[in-house]
C-alpha cells in the first residue's frame, strides 16, 4: 500500500500539552480514521507521525506547535488557509500559539474536516501512482478496460 504521510507536532512539557493541542489530537485521530476508510480501496494508507517539541524549541518558535503536514506540505497550503496566532494557556504560558485561519474563521484546534480535506487532496495526487484494491473484482473482468 502507498503511504500518505501525516506529521503533527506540538509542545509537550512533563507529559502534558495545552488544551488547544489536546483538542487537535482528538480531531486528528478521527480524521486519520476517516481517511483510512476512504483511501483503503485506492491502495493508500495514511501514516501518522507525532513529534514532540521540547520547551526550548517551542519558546524559539511557538508557531511550530500544533502544526500539521500532509505529504510534505502544510495543511494550510492544501486547503488555502493561513496560519495565525493567539495567546494560549497552560503549558504554553502566555505564548502566542498557532491558529489556522480559513474563510474569516480562526481555529485554535485544527478541525477534523480540514485535515480530511487536505488528506483527500494529497491522496488525489497519488491515485495515478498506486494500484486500487482489486478485491472488488472476482474474475478481474470488472477491471478490464
Amino acid at each position: 500500500m502507498a503511504q500518505l504521510s501525516i506529521v503533527w507536532q506540538r509542545l509537550v512539557t512533563e507529559g502534558a500539552t495545552c488544551p488547544r493541542c489536546d483538542g487537535t489530537q482528538g480531531q486528528l485521530m478521527r480524521a486519520v480514521a476517516t481517511l483510512r476508510s476512504a483511501l483503503a480501496p485506492l491502495g493508500i494508507e495514511p501514516v501518522l507521525t507525532v513529534k514532540e517539541l521540547d520547551e526550548t524549541t517551542f519558546r524559539a518558535a511557538p508557531g511550530e506547535s500544533n502544526r500539521i503536514w500532509i505529504s510534505g506540505k502544510s495543511l494550510e497550503e492544501w486547503v488555502g488557509a493561513q496560519s495565525g496566532s493567539s495567546q494560549c494557556c497552560s503549558v504554553c504560558g502566555d505564548a502566542e500559539c498557532r491558529t489556522t485561519e480559513l474563510g474569516g474563521t480562526v481555529y485554535e484546534e485544527v478541525p477534523e474536516r480540514l485535515i480530511v480535506q487536505a488528506g483527500l487532496m494529497a491522496a488525489s495526487r497519488m491515485v495515478g501512482d498506486v494500484r486500487p484494491d482489486s478485491s472488488c473484482c472476482q474474475a478481474g473482468d470488472c477491471c478490464a478496460g
